[in-house]
């Protein structure tokens, strides 16, 4: 656990959250911010910053094999859903756990990028 972070005292219950699902490698939960009706973050219960933090094949494959059923428990795993896993500070990323979003519960856009540049 890292001292300071949030998705770790939320896994370790010292600050209370909506769980939506758990096992031994991971914890999920609503998001109290969320951007859409469905919207959960699935985050490994030992903490790793981002993907470049050397998370295990065994746990990142865990994670997104429970995606699925997170998705089924919040009521979207037939209309579908979109996950998305921010990594560095380009990303937007607002908290250094390494965490996969669940968005659902109403028709995506399309994704685009915001000032983004064509690449020629």
């Amino acid at each position: 656990m890292a001292q300071d972070c949030l998705f770790c005292k939320l896994v370790s219950g010292e600050i209370p959250s909506a769980k939506v699902y758990e096992d031994d490698i991971c914890y999920a939960f609503d998001d109290i911010e969320p951007e859409a009706p469905v919207h959960t973050l699935l985050v490994p219960k030992v903490h790793y910053d981002n993907l470049q933090d050397g998370v295990p094949a065994e746990v990142l494959g865990h994670m997104l094999s429970v995606v699925p059923e997170v998705a089924k428990l919040k009521g979207v795993g037939e209309s579908g859903y979109r996950t998305v896993i921010n990594t560095g500070p380009d990303s937007a990323a607002t908290v250094g756990h390494l965490h996969i979003h669940i968005l659902g519960g109403t028709k995506m856009g399309r994704f685009t990028f915001e000032n983004s540049q064509r690449c020629e």
